[in-house]
């Protein structure tokens, strides 16, 4: 390792010119929180205010970055084996958009899971690309999408050649990935780009328990997401690009368009300090979080009614490989649904689960975790299943998922289509010009130019009435959405 990766040349810089105490004339115009709430101010705290700066001369430009900014990005190259790293203070949302938006334009076709974020469809729409949708393997044991094969790109290529890029996500929000290497090996003999998200994968390069990262597959380009699971703050991420396939220039041009002008430095210094965590300490933080996540998975499936994924679980190219610091636990004999014990343990134990959806919670063990938070959520669990367990003596239930929708405009042209407002229960048989998802994990039910069917408003209303985060449309209440007129 590079003796520079124990240097922040981004935060130490900040925290330098903070204690040269300026006088300024600029924004933000709390002014070290001079000008604010109190109370916000002596929450927050001075040391933060202190940092919250705008580009000015002496901290470089995220825009332009020639300075202290270029230097922690190119640490953060280093560090994650990539040509160039982008910060992005946009959230993955950002760093995906600009991914789909440095390879296709109006027009160009591009190879998508139909599992994606809506961050994909949304920058396919400011695009004007087409995706053509991989379906992935549908888990009818858990109820969830998993990857999507090598098989199944070369089959979508082969169908469109024409084709200008692959996106692949790796891993799933559920710490699945398929066989991403073989992936990449293929669509390269095509010549054309492979863009990961890597929202849910920040750990993998730094430790060769976890799944394969994108830059070590040989990926071009990686949506990867530090404040995720890397100890960066919401809403900062980084897009490591390697070169060949993709031009940097044009990666810089587009996610300046899609950034604002005025950047948070507190964001930027932890996305700094963060690469520092990872680069320095990054394999021993992860092999403590491992243990923690193993034992948690071991006592998880003692308790009665409860069945946490592992390894065993294994087994096909879309189920090639697992995170196992993501404990996705399948409610599999409890009389309450994944919402309900979302909702109890909260009640009754102040304990906050990543997701919950109809059959299952997910909870993410990071490097944030002890063993009293870990011995917290098993004692939790056991009460759980003590109150809730019921012993069904028959065969689990097959998981009914709906089929993927049929794409029938692109969807730009859907979202900018001449559009009326239905009644959900009437619009079987319609074009959607909005998007249906559940958040988390923000994969559309439904995406602006899908046939909407009978299958799909049941699947929507069946989450709705089990008080599951249904959002999309123009209408909070669910009960009207847009569609082509």
């Amino acid at each position: 390792m590079n003796n520079k990766q124990y240097q922040t040349p981004l935060f130490t810089k900040l925290r330098e010119h903070a204690n040269l105490n300026p006088i300024q004339f600029h924004i933000p115009g709390h002014k070290k929180g001079q000008g604010m709430d109190p109370e916000y101010r002596d929450f927050i705290g001075l040391n933060a205010l202190s940092i919250d700066l705008i580009n000015i001369a002496p901290l470089d430009d995220l825009h332009h970055p020639q300075g202290i900014i270029q230097e922690a990005q190119q640490l953060a190259a280093e560090a994650f084996g990539a040509d160039h790293t982008f910060f992005s203070i946009q959230g993955t949302s950002g760093a995906i958009m600009t991914m789909v938006m440095s390879v296709v334009g109006p027009g160009d076709k591009i190879i998508v899971p139909r599992n994606v974020h809506k961050s994909v469809l949304s920058a396919i729409i400011l695009a004007g690309a087409l995706p053509i949708f991989v379906h992935p393997e549908m888990d009818k044991t858990l109820g969830i999408a998993h990857g999507i094969t090598a098989s199944q790109v070369e089959k979508a290529l082969a169908l469109h050649p024409e084709a200008k890029a692959v996106l692949v996500i790796n891993p799933t929000y559920y710490g699945v990935a398929g066989n991403l290497k073989e992936i990449v090996d293929l669509v390269h003999r095509h010549g054309i780009p492979v863009l990961v998200d890597e929202a849910h994968g920040v750990l993998t390069h730094f430790h060769d328990r976890l799944p394969l990262s994108a830059m070590d597959a040989g990926a071009d380009m990686a949506a990867t997401s530090v404040h995720k699971l890397g100890g960066s703050l919401t809403q900062s991420s980084v897009l490591n690009v390697r070169e060949g396939l993709v031009s940097p220039a044009r990666v810089q041009s587009i996610i300046s368009m899609l950034t604002t002008t005025s950047t948070s430095y507190i964001l930027l210094a932890s996305l700094d300090a963060a690469r520092r965590y990872l680069a320095v300490n990054g394999k021993a933080i992860i092999e403590e979080t491992l243990r923690l996540a193993d034992y948690a998975r071991r006592q998880i499936n003692e308790i009665a009614g409860l069945r946490c994924v592992g390894r065993e679980w294994l087994g096909s190219d879309a189920l090639y490989d697992l995170d196992e610091t993501k404990l996705l636990i399948h409610l599999e004999n409890l009389t309450i649904n994944g919402n309900e014990a979302e909702n109890w343990l909260r009640e009754n134990y102040q304990i906050e689960v990543e997701l919950s959806d109809l059959h299952n919670l997910l909870c993410l063990i990071t490097p944030g975790d002890t063993q009293e938070t870990i011995d917290q959520l098993l004692n939790a669990l056991k009460d759980m299943s003590d109150r809730f367990y019921q012993d069904k003596c028959h065969s689990p239930v097959e998981i009914r998922l709906p089929e993927i929708p049929r794409l029938v405009l692109s969807p730009r042209e859907a979202f900018y289509s001449e559009t009326e407002s239905i009644l959900l229960k009437e619009a079987a048989g319609r074009v959607i010009a909005e998007f249906i998802m559940i958040y988390p994990p923000g994969i559309p039910i439904l995406a602006p130019g899908e046939e909407i069917t009978e299958e799909n408003i049941y699947y929507i209303e069946e989450h709705l009435q089990a008080g599951l985060p249904v959002q999309g449309p123009e209408d909070p209440t669910m009960r009207k959405i847009r569609v082509i007129k």
